[in-house]
């Protein structure tokens, strides 16, 4: 809003430093400070006021060291993330940007659905919380949505570098090294040669002429990346500080990303795929980033509040609509590789157990605990060295994933 603000202003009065306004990094640098400030100023009130309508935590017994004192500390802390987020994005950002819109709604959504599962936990005393098929399907609703903005929005284009051969300068003098913005379900793949994988393609194998219903493999591709990415980070989110930090260093690097892909002098340089409009998504991150940042004062061993459902399946709805949306959704599993770790600890874990007890009438375990970070707390690690260690991983996973860019 104040955007457009300060755009009249600055048209129309000419007052120094409304044209700030008008460069994506200084609207981040502002939002990032924003949510960075809201979050750990007023996310002291908004703890103070779940604990005075008795949004504990109810903790189960699973015999893991430090348990006992988490009971009856505050959960749905994530309405501070997404409070943090959404108010400098509203603020700051150019509202009327395609991604931003996304990016909202898939907040708003993602959101609702966690808070919903914690109100039902909480207030009706039912730890199952939400019934696993109203999730999934808010999920691929959310995905549905998505994927169809994606596709047949408009405004959702892309820019192709072209051959040398056929780069040119204007009358003015100014080069043209990409070709006109046009629709693709072009995304980036690591390690290969080229980089890049058409979604569309994989329908020439059936026949000429089927291009035009690529959305039919495009849309259920986003709706199974969406599920898998806010399932993961919603089974991270289990010791204190742990899905808060890693998200941030995910996010932090997909804000990189969305900045060199918006930016067509950057994406020349660095030879990645240049989509317009998408450098708007730098403010959501940075408010993003921001929130998280914030939350993790709160949030870090020995914790004062928790996120629950209502911030979890939101981050991980967030990550995977943006790394959808700078077309990097197949770098996921490196760059989110912790998120995909602890999914697949539980997957192995149930599975073994349930094959070994048909087979041998008593199930087995492959890990002491899952997910992955409560086998380590089994082992006898402090949860403070076992987060540490799993940012530091993170750390590690975000800049390989910078670096497969660059790997052809």
């Amino acid at each position: 809003m104040l955007y457009y603000l300060f755009e009249y202003l600055g048209t129309h009065y000419d007052i120094a430093g409304a044209g700030l306004f008008q460069y994506i990094s200084f609207r981040s640098a502002i939002a990032f400070i924003v949510s960075l400030l809201f979050s750990a100023i007023y996310g002291k009130q908004i703890i103070n006021y779940l604990q005075r309508k008795q949004v504990g935590e109810s903790v189960r017994d699973l015999g893991l060291v430090g348990q006992a004192e988490k009971a009856g500390t505050p959960t749905m802390g994530g309405i501070i993330i997404i409070l943090a987020t959404l108010i400098p994005v509203l603020l700051f950002s150019k509202v009327d940007n395609i991604y931003i819109i996304i990016l909202i709604v898939t907040t708003i959504w993602m959101g609702t659905i966690g808070f919903i599962d914690d109100y039902i936990k909480i207030f009706r005393k039912n730890k199952e919380g939400l019934k696993g098929r109203f999730k999934v399907l808010g999920q691929i609703t959310l995905g549905i949505f998505v994927g169809a903005m994606l596709y047949f929005h408009p405004d959702v284009t892309m820019k192709e570098k072209l051959p040398q051969k056929f780069q040119y300068e204007t009358e003015e003098g100014v080069p043209v090294l990409f070709a006109d913005a046009h629709k693709s379900t072009k995304t980036t793949i690591p390690f290969l040669k080229n980089n890049e994988l058409d979604y569309a393609a994989v329908l020439d194998l059936f026949g000429d002429g089927l291009r035009d219903y690529a959305w039919i493999i495009f849309i259920p591709i986003i709706i199974f990346i969406i599920t898998a990415v806010s399932n993961g980070a919603n089974l991270t989110d289990g010791i204190d500080g742990l899905a808060a930090g890693s998200s941030a260093i995910i996010v932090l690097t997909l804000g990189i990303f969305a900045w060199v892909s918006g930016n067509i002098i950057f994406a020349d340089y660095l030879d990645v795929m240049y989509i317009p409009n998408s450098g708007e998504m730098t403010i959501f991150i940075a408010a993003f980033v921001g929130a998280l940042v914030g939350f993790l004062w709160y949030n870090t061993y020995p914790a004062q509040v928790f996120m629950g459902d209502t911030g979890s399946l939101t981050i991980g709805g967030i990550i995977a609509v943006l790394a959808i949306s700078v077309r990097k959704e197949l770098l996921i599993p490196i760059l989110a590789g912790i998120f995909l770790v602890e999914n697949l600890s539980v997957v192995l874990q149930v599975g073994f157990f349930k094959y070994t007890k048909k087979k041998y009438g008593e199930g087995k375990r492959i890990f002491k605990m899952s997910p992955l970070h409560h086998h380590y707390q089994k082992s006898g690690y402090h949860e403070s060295k076992i987060v540490t260690r799993f940012w530091i991983v993170g750390i590690m996973l975000a800049v390989l994933t910078i670096v497969t860019l660059k790997l052809r």
